[in-house]
């Protein structure tokens, strides 16, 4: 018996060694899975219109279905002639725009494909984030002496009061109740 490690090795099945036109097969092997999730890559970013997301057309938002309800409502809201999904939904600057783009993009896919997105769907922190600053962004010189007063949750925040603005009578953010119902419980009940 060797104590050489290399030598004491079994030697690969003469069929893996084999060669075809210089390539092995464990050569062709790797090349074809290359191949197939490229090819699938290829198919799932067609067939989801991939390339729409880089616009900032707002039926790019509706690609997936699900926020069809968000788009109507859209349709209908106030800010419908002056601001575009990105406009509200996204960082005014361009890393962070292209950024949540990404960021976003990869969380509805895979809440899309595993089904694991909870139903009304509902903005993550990071998202009431970004909408509260673009509120912000727009309305700097008209709010900014509201800002200097918290609300009862040491935060002040534009959807509170105005939730109606991005998506019409509907309650925005994926929250489909009346705007009575969230009032309530936001601000407890009116005597």
């Amino acid at each position: 018996m060797t104590s050489d490690p290399a030598q004491s090795a079994t030697p690969l099945p003469r069929w893996w060694q084999h060669r075809w036109r210089g390539m092995s097969v464990a050569g062709m092997l790797l090349a074809a899975l290359v191949g197939v999730a490229l090819g699938q890559s290829a198919y799932t970013f067609r067939y989801a219109e991939g390339l729409s997301y880089l616009s900032s057309d707002p039926k790019a938002c509706i690609n997936c279905h699900i926020m069809q309800p968000q788009y109507d409502g859209w349709q209908k809201g106030s800010h419908h002639n002056v601001a575009k999904c990105i406009d509200c939904h996204l960082p005014h600057d361009l890393i962070g725009k292209y950024y949540t783009k990404a960021e976003n993009g990869f969380w509805h896919s895979k809440g899309f494909t595993l089904q694991d997105f909870p139903e009304p769907i509902v903005m993550r922190d990071v998202s009431r984030r970004i909408l509260h600053h673009s509120c912000l962004h727009c309305h700097a010189d008209f709010v900014h002496d509201i800002l200097s007063v918290p609300d009862q949750q040491g935060e002040l925040n534009c959807t509170h009061c105005h939730r109606t603005v991005g998506h019409g009578d509907s309650v925005g953010m994926g929250r489909y109740e009346p705007l009575s119902v969230q009032l309530q419980k936001t601000w407890g009940p009116h005597e």
